[in-house]
């Protein structure tokens, strides 16, 4: 018998496919109220108001995600909602540092719909599934420290840190968050003290490590 969840958030920023997957999946999970995100704000917004949530569908590259830093603030942030990544990346060591950083699945976008449905299933049973073709592996983890700095962060550390990565001046930051440019100043103190760096540039290139390289489409 499929397990039929309250709720389940799905962020992706590609309309199309966000139709096509819910589609299929409304009619799998019926008694599911579906939440969707197509941008981190979006996103963060579903979760502070949906805490209860039983899933989040996450694409790896939805805008203002960088890289695995979305996952990882989640799963800091969120303990109780289990993640799956549903990616056009289908690489081995893609797959593998999502698990290491905390995915509760991995689900490539080129999976056949029965599958993505199964996958889904097993996650929401509490099990962890991943793609038959995927062989665990000892995933490198020179990137742990600099995921357990980010994890550290606070919601609006990681917020100010996603708005330094966006080149956002501290002045501009400020007038978005409704704050003085001295409570910026103060938080990026904070922000550069947890990151072991000494400056926005630096904080930019440590989470740059989190990033999810592009998938070779010449192969």
């Amino acid at each position: 018998m499929m397990i039929q969840p309250d709720k389940i958030i799905i962020a992706d920023d590609h309309p199309l496919f966000r139709q096509a997957l819910l589609g299929t999946l409304t009619s799998k999970f019926t008694e599911t109220t579906w939440l969707e995100a197509q941008t981190i704000a979006e996103l963060e917004t579903q979760l502070s108001g949906h805490s209860d949530s039983d899933l989040v569908l996450l694409d790896l590259n939805i805008p203002g995600a960088h890289g695995f830093n979305t996952l990882i603030h989640i799963r800091n942030h969120y303990p109780q909602i289990p993640v799956v990544i549903v990616s056009a990346h289908e690489d081995t060591d893609t797959i593998a540092k999502a698990m290491e950083y905390g995915a509760a699945g991995f689900i490539p976008k080129s999976t056949p719909v029965d599958l993505i449905v199964e996958g889904i299933g097993q996650v929401l049973m509490g099990n962890v599934w991943v793609p038959a073709s995927f062989q665990a592996f000892e995933a490198d983890n020179d990137n742990s420290d600099i995921a357990e700095r980010v994890a550290s962060l606070t919601q609006q550390q990681y917020k100010i840190l996603m708005m330094f990565a966006q080149g956002m001046l501290n002045k501009q930051i400020a007038y978005d968050l409704h704050v003085s440019e001295a409570t910026i100043k103060a938080h990026a103190t904070a922000i550069f003290r947890k990151l072991n760096v000494r400056n926005r540039t630096q904080a930019v290139i440590a989470i740059s490590q989190l990033d999810v390289s592009e998938p070779d489409l010449q192969e």
